[in-house]
């Protein structure tokens, strides 16, 4: 049985109604916070544990944390469906 399926019992909608990462529950098995972000392509909407970067949800990376962090409060952002 795929981890998936196993361990993501709610759907993207739901997860991120709930503030969570997705990706990082479908594929890792962690329920995450999403937050701000940010690697060398620029800043993204996302989760991190205590080793740091988990999942990358957001398709898009912004321009600025700001860009991001205005993004996340209002929802306008697209979520990524695959890895």
């Amino acid at each position: 049985m795929s981890l998936a399926f196993a361990s993501a019992p709610l759907s993207a909608e739901q997860a991120r109604a709930e503030s969570i990462g997705y990706q990082a529950l479908a594929y890792v098995g962690k329920r995450l916070p999403l937050q701000v972000l940010c690697s060398a392509a620029g800043h993204y909407i996302g989760t991190a544990d205590v080793d740091g970067p988990v999942s990358r949800e957001s398709v898009s990376y912004f321009r600025s944390h700001h860009a991001a962090e205005h993004a996340l409060q209002t929802g306008r952002w697209q979520q990524r469906l695959n890895p």
